[in-house]
């Protein structure tokens, strides 16, 4: 059975389905969890176009912004990173609470790209990664992360589909409380 499941969380509404099937299936097996994220940001905080000056230190000035205009970004997109963080840490403690062992990442860039490569460093034997269906047009405009890593991935990939419709089913099968 698998012993290390590397769990790559979007911050879409597939995730609480995904994680809540992960927290099973490593409890069944025994694996510990790596509760990942990778920064994808929100179309509001699309970067501005920056580029370091020449001989700049990360703090220094930027070719092509405005300083004022680049220091609002940076601290919207801090902000972005912080929400995220703390998503991965609630995932975390539910997780430890159920008895299963797990630990976060959080990375940026191509979340296909960056799966793959902390599943190679990890060690993982298993990914999971969530589908949201789309195909055609739609998947080739917009990119899809589970096609991306079960094409590259080192390890067993296992793509978790309609989790959306069945937490929306869970949900309104559970009693009201």
């Amino acid at each position: 059975m698998y012993k290390r499941i590397l769990v790559g969380l979007d911050d879409g509404e597939t995730a609480e389905a995904l994680f809540e099937r992960a927290v099973t299936l490593a409890q069944v097996s025994d694996a510990s969890l790596l509760l990942m994220s990778v920064l994808v940001p929100p179309d509001y905080l699309q970067s501005p176009m920056a580029f370091p000056a020449e001989g700049a230190e990360e703090s220094d000035s930027y070719i092509g912004v405005d300083e004022s205009v680049w220091s609002v970004y940076q601290s919207l997109y801090k902000n972005y990173e912080l929400r995220d963080l703390k998503r991965l840490e609630t995932f975390l403690e539910r997780a430890n609470a159920a008895g299963v062992t797990a630990e976060i990442s959080q990375r940026s860039g191509s979340p296909g790209r960056a799966i793959c490569d902390r599943a190679k460093d990890w060690k993982a034997d298993l990914i999971m990664v969530g589908s949201h269906g789309r195909t055609g047009i739609s998947e080739m405009m917009l990119g899809s992360v589970s096609n991306h890593v079960t094409h590259h991935a080192g390890c067993s990939v296992l793509v978790v589909h309609d989790l959306v419709i069945s937490h929306r089913d869970e949900r309104a099968l559970s009693p009201v409380r």
